[in-house]
């Protein structure tokens, strides 16, 4: 997959943006010592090239009542039913992530439940279901690092390749 030349003034947007979406453009482009209407045609540029993808304000499932976070190894009776699966799994709220991964899993999702009895609720009703031939369940206690990918170190690393 190709990666896109970040300038400098990319990447300090991007890094400032990452740290604090809610941040007000002018004081990007005062940080960036450029116009707003310069900060705001990149941040237009980096979207349409598919670096940025939205913003989103990020609710915390724990605040909410959802106190159980798994991640479940799903083995598929068949592996070919794969699209229709992950369309079903899609219409599961409590699945926030699905993954094609290698290994022995034919895919692996994250999962968010009231509890273990919800939890056991969702793979029972809903997950067994769809074609299953089992499911290999990891609840996390703790996430111990949640964040995203640091941007600007990433981007000095792929200008070294170069």
């Amino acid at each position: 997959m190709a990666h896109h030349n970040l300038d400098e003034l990319d990447r300090k947007i991007l890094k400032l943006i990452s740290e604090d979406a809610r941040i007000p453009f002018l004081e990007v482009a005062r940080v960036c010592n450029v116009s707003g209407a310069a900060v705001h045609q990149r941040i237009q540029k980096l979207t349409s090239i598919g670096i940025l993808k939205g913003s989103k304000f990020i609710i915390d499932p724990e605040k909410i009542g959802y106190e159980t976070c798994a991640y479940i190894g799903l083995f598929l009776k068949d592996p070919e039913s794969f699209d229709v699966v992950v369309d079903k799994l899609r219409k599961i709220p409590e699945v926030v992530e699905c993954h094609y991964t290698t290994g022995g899993f034919d895919m692996f999702i994250k999962i968010f439940a009231r509890n273990n009895h919800h939890l056991l609720e969702i793979i029972h009703d809903q997950l067994q279901p769809l074609g299953l031939s089992r499911s290999e369940t990891i609840i996390s206690f703790n996430a111990a690092i949640d964040r995203q990918l640091p941007v600007v170190n990433l981007v000095d690393e792929l200008d070294n390749e170069d």
